[in-house]
């Protein structure tokens, strides 16, 4: 048994090759192989938001805090709040972040194939962050 102590492990802003705005993302859990599961706390700041990406096996997201977007390819932008639950299937692209008025956090859950949990694409650009 592993227990992670709260304030154990140091936060790191989201990197701008994979984010836009402020972000900061916190880990909360990545067990050595042969478990798969990833998971951090992310919190956006307003207007913040992820590039393009897909996840091998999906990924979940648990809305902490705020009002989010979130958008997969070829549908809507779709409000979040705390207590939604979101799940992306498998290799869907999409993004996710703040509003353009409010900071959202949101705990994301995803699974590594070949030791990685994402694969990034490119930037979600200021036209298609608008509703």
């Amino acid at each position: 048994m592993d227990i992670i102590r709260v304030g154990t492990q140091a936060a790191s802003a989201g990197s701008a090759a994979y984010f836009t705005g402020r972000v900061r993302v916190d880990p909360l859990f990545s067990p050595p192989e042969p478990a798969r599961v990833a998971m951090a706390h992310v919190t956006f700041e307003p207007g913040a938001r992820t590039a393009w990406h897909t996840h091998p096996f999906g990924q979940t997201l648990i809305v902490t805090a705020g009002c989010g977007w979130a958008q997969r390819e070829g549908g809507p932008i779709e409000e979040i709040y705390p207590g939604d639950v979101v799940w992306f299937a498998p290799d869907e692209k999409h993004w996710h972040g703040a509003s353009p008025t409010t900071a959202m956090s949101h705990i994301a859950v995803q699974e590594k194939l070949n030791g990685s949990p994402v694969t990034w694409m490119e930037q979600v650009t200021d036209e298609q962050y608008q509703r």
